[in-house]
């Protein structure tokens, strides 16, 4: 597109030439680069043939194109060609980060190499596009489509032990998105109660969202019930099944606490993010807090970014009824974010027993993982201890030979690799701050855990 100006006392061929200078002077246009032909320039111009031939014949006099006979016009490389250049307005540039490559990360996000089902996800997605005709690609019901959430309600009832109506379950791209859809449904003038340490991406999407935030402590069995009643808080976001980042499983008593004191005052909710409660290694797993619920206080949030791959942006919540009638009640939902087709291959993913076959692949894969991480960290009881091992993909390790959280890093990231200080994730500092380190074992191979722990029992001993 060359914008000319019809009434210009500049003429059209002038114009044109004028613009095709600047963009290569400009380096715009790259060297090589060809240009349309004359006859098709003149066209989308809606002008003659013969002033567009007027402009490339001077742009081939100074050297800025070239011809090539049979094929067309072509960006000349113009590095010795004479001009001035104009100061142009500065763009913004986001701000590139240098980071260093590690030989090993203990990442907290991701999954084993190899772990997605390719094979299962490439068959289903021919199948849906091959079946599903021209209704896959129009504009679907704003909740999610009915088949998805039939499904997802029927894996909640027989995985979690969440009895919920497929009406009360809204599908969403990522958790971000279902929590700004919460708070359109809530308000924003909450006061929030977070575990410190805490989820991060979910503690900045409140924030954002003008919640007020306020944190609570914590003990080997969760957040303190008693503390949270003392804070004002009327929600409180927990993480149940496997809190992160510190590890621990809530037993039944202080669930039921929890719950008691959302029931004890009309409008208090919790937010339930039961993120990765498919992974657990010991002891049977403690359904739900939804599954407990019998006055609509808890909102459940689950995803398959975790268990499936991070890039697969699907999660769901599950509304008590109450609140589904108030979304209902706007008038306008939200538009649905994730693609028919993408829901469309969950649901069969799902309903197939494809999901369940790659949970049980992928738990012997993490297992593994696990019990050589758990094997390796044993014999360096002299420098630590850890926990969080019950569920999970990630461990946590205390210090007691007097190194520092940040002398671990520090030493680790010297050697080139990549572990997680504890205090990234806090909201508020503690008086009573422990030296601790996240290790994430999900992305290693067997190989690179064994060689990256042998390396850091070396470094991390006085």
């Amino acid at each position: 597109m060359i914008p000319l100006i019809e009434d210009s006392r500049v003429p059209l061929y002038r114009q044109i030439y004028d613009y095709i200078k600047k963009e290569i002077q400009e380096e715009k246009m790259k060297a090589g680069e060809k240009l349309p032909s004359s006859r098709l320039l003149a066209k989308n111009l809606c002008i003659s043939r013969s002033t567009v031939d007027m402009a490339y014949d001077q742009l081939l006099s100074e050297g800025y194109i070239e011809s090539v006979p049979c094929k067309g016009y072509y960006v000349c490389q113009v590095e010795g060609l004479y001009f001035s250049k104009k100061k142009t307005a500065e763009k913004p540039v986001r701000e590139k980060k240098n980071n260093p490559v590690y030989r090993w990360d203990f990442a907290l996000n991701g999954i084993a190499s190899g772990g997605f089902p390719h094979n299962a996800w490439r068959k289903l997605s021919r199948e849906v596009l091959s079946q599903e005709g021209d209704g896959l690609f129009q504009l679907g019901d704003p909740c999610g489509e009915p088949g998805i959430r039939q499904a997802v309600a029927e894996y909640l009832h027989s995985a979690r032990g969440v009895d919920c109506d497929p009406d009360q379950i809204i599908i969403g791209a990522g958790n971000d998105y279902l929590l700004m859809l919460l708070w359109v449904i809530l308000g924003r003038n909450r006061k929030i109660a977070m575990e410190n340490p805490t989820y991060l991406s979910a503690y900045y999407d409140l924030i954002h969202m003008g919640c007020q935030i306020l944190p609570v402590g914590q003990d080997s069995q969760g957040i303190r019930v008693e503390e949270l009643e003392q804070s004002g808080a009327d929600m409180a976001y927990v993480m149940p099944s496997h809190q992160f980042p510190m590890g621990m499983v809530m037993p039944m008593k202080r669930r039921m606490e929890l719950l008691k004191w959302a029931q004890s005052k009309a409008e208090r909710y919790i937010i339930e993010d039961d993120y990765d409660s498919e992974f657990r290694y010991k002891g049977q797993p403690i359904p739900a807090l939804a599954g407990f619920d019998q006055k609509g206080c808890v909102i459940y949030l689950g995803t398959f970014s975790k268990s499936l791959a991070p890039s697969v942006r699907v999660s769901y919540m599950v509304l008590p009824v109450s609140l589904m009638d108030t979304y209902l009640s706007l008038g306008h939902p939200f538009s649905v974010t994730v693609s028919k087709t993408d829901q469309k291959i969950l649901e069969l993913f799902l309903r197939e027993g494809y999901y369940e076959r790659h949970l049980n692949r992928m738990r012997a894969v993490y297992k593994n993982k696990h019990d050589l991480m758990v094997r390796l960290l044993k014999e360096m009881a002299h420098i630590c201890t850890f926990s969080g091992e019950n569920a999970g993909v990630h461990l946590l390790v205390r210090f007691h030979n007097g190194l520092t959280e940040r002398e671990a890093v520090l030493r680790a990231e010297d050697a080139g690799i990549k572990v997680y200080g504890v205090s990234e994730y806090r909201i508020l500092e503690s008086k009573t701050e422990e030296d601790q380190v996240l290790l994430g074992y999900a992305t290693l191979k067997d190989e690179d855990i064994e060689k990256a722990m042998k390396e850091l029992k070396k470094i991390w001993e006085n």
